[in-house]
């Protein structure tokens, strides 16, 4: 997440980020007592499926990682070396527990916030 305004014409719809809504032992009990089992659980995994974009933010390697870092440093013309930001990036994803492409940005955020940079608007 971010502040960033939006244009009047863009709406946002979200659901939860766990595919199951229920907690599986939920569904299991709903199975049994359903008329057609099948049907309870995929009534309930079906809101997940109406929303035609899925986001998915993969684990990646650490040389993906920092490559992504890369790209957005440049891009933004952070003005720090890779041997000072490298380690900054490594800790910043270790202490996390993620290392993608999302991580890699919120780092970068940080970072430009920290040094007081701003970042250049995204296309989109």
């Amino acid at each position: 997440g971010g502040i960033e305004g939006r244009p009047d014409n863009v709406i946002f719809y979200a659901t939860s980020n766990r595919r199951h809504l229920l907690p599986r032992d939920m569904m299991e009990n709903e199975r049994s007592t359903a008329i057609n089992p099948g049907e309870a659980v995929e009534e309930k995994v079906s809101l997940s499926d109406r929303f035609g974009l899925w986001l998915g933010f993969h684990k990646c390697s650490q040389d993906e990682y920092l490559e992504m870092v890369a790209a957005y440093v440049a891009h933004h013309k952070i003005p720090m070396t890779e041997e000072k930001w490298r380690p900054l990036a490594l800790e910043w994803a270790t202490t996390r527990g993620s290392r993608s492409g999302r991580t890699a940005w919120q780092f970068v955020q940080d970072l430009a916030g920290q040094l007081g940079v701003a970042l250049a608007p995204t296309a989109g």
